[in-house]
């Protein structure tokens, strides 16, 4: 069964989060995910809340920006999560979007470096090695972490979007994560890239998360439903400026969006996370609408 989750956009205040999580864990949704975006709401903080309000649901997050955080710091919250919550916490990491890390005096001059050296140290460390490293950006002297994540966990996801960065997930991370610019082409194209990077890697019959044996493609999916489905999806693609890119978002009903899914799913995605419009009226509502209405036509 392909896994099915919804997003909670910080657009939305915090104290929204507790109403929509448990919403999300009662009505039987796979999976929620959060965002770290500038300057909102704090990717683990979010998630370690909504993991502790709920019993099953999985939380993911997709995705912590490497250049805000030393990767020490990030394996240890990582590591943290997974060993009080295991297996339902999902991390995903990426460049973050260059003009917020410039706000903040954190770019860099090569982010596909910086995300390379922060993967493998993160992964290395997850696993309960010893790590020193002097790389380019992440310098590491003899550190391990004391409560390494217990057995297997999902491993460590990677956003991208163009081609050396998805080659690079395929380098170096356990998973890929997509936005909500990449149609069914672009989920295909996204695939042969992660795949020709494990390949030059040499990881191409390596697990992808501990033991699964397959390197995961998460992908988000720009839905609307009502009676002003299809004007809010517009809108939002003419905002974000991929309005021109065909078959991007769906607007209607159950039917629809899982025939959407589908579609994703058919070109290489392995799970679909379905991301509301940033002005969606009813946040609970489509929560509802994904898990009692989306998810029993998804196969």
């Amino acid at each position: 069964m392909t896994p099915l989750g919804a997003v909670f956009r910080p657009q939305l205040a915090p104290e929204r989060l507790r109403s929509v999580a448990r919403l999300a864990d009662d009505a039987g949704l796979d999976e929620l995910w959060l965002w770290e975006d500038c300057f909102r709401e704090g990717g683990i903080s979010t998630a370690a809340a909504a993991l502790a309000w709920t019993e099953r649901v999985r939380v993911g997050v997709g995705l912590l920006p490497v250049p805000l955080r030393n990767v020490a710091v990030t394996a240890m919250e990582a590591a943290s999560l997974h060993r009080m919550f295991p297996g339902r916490a999902i991390l995903g990491v990426g460049h973050g979007v260059q003009d917020w890390m410039g706000q903040v005096g954190a770019r860099v001059e090569s982010p596909v470096t910086l995300l390379r050296e922060h993967l493998l140290a993160l992964r290395a460390l997850l696993a309960g090695e010893r790590v020193t490293v002097d790389g380019r950006y992440v310098k590491l002297d003899d550190v391990a972490l004391d409560w390494p994540p217990d057995g297997r966990h999902g491993g460590v996801l990677a956003g991208a979007t163009g081609p050396r960065s998805l080659r690079l997930t395929g380098e170096a991370a356990d998973g890929t994560i997509l936005t909500a610019s990449t149609n069914a082409e672009g989920v295909r194209t996204a695939r042969r890239l992660i795949e020709e990077g494990r390949a030059a890697a040499g990881r191409a019959a390596e697990a992808g998360p501990p033991g699964s044996g397959h390197h995961p493609v998460v992908v988000y999916l720009l839905t609307a439903t009502g009676p002003d489905a299809a004007a809010r999806l517009h809108a939002e693609l003419v905002a974000e400026g991929v309005e021109s890119v065909p078959d991007l978002g769906v607007a209607g009903d159950a039917g629809a969006v899982a025939k959407a899914v589908e579609r994703l799913v058919e070109a290489g995605a392995d799970s679909v996370v379905l991301q509301p419009t940033a002005d969606e009226p009813d946040p609970e509502g489509f929560v509802r609408f994904a898990a009692e209405e989306v998810r029993p036509l998804v196969p």
